[in-house]
């Protein structure tokens, strides 16, 4: 027979001691000031270490652009009128 290894709650206690939670750390970018982890592209310029890595203008404009198109789309859509034969075709 094998001999069991007690399962005390101090034994339990020690082997989850490491299991806690670490709170978030955040440095301020050099060139905006908002919060970021750190070594990690600044969300807000899109700069790291003082260079510009990411064109966020650039970006923003695009994802204006994207939603215009949906947009349209949408809207072209909804101005077409089905009539009660082409639903029931469907």
């Amino acid at each position: 027979m094998v001999v069991r290894m007690r399962h005390t709650r101090s034994h339990t206690r020690n082997r989850r001691s490491h299991h806690a939670l670490k709170t978030a750390q955040f440095v301020a970018c050099g060139k905006c000031g908002s919060q970021n982890p750190p070594h990690t592209v600044c969300s807000n310029c899109g700069s790291y270490k003082g260079r510009v890595v990411i064109d966020m203008a650039g970006k923003i404009e695009q994802k204006q652009l994207r939603k215009k198109g949906k947009h349209k789309e949408a809207k072209e859509k909804s101005e077409k009128d089905l009539d009660p034969a082409e639903l029931s075709k469907k």
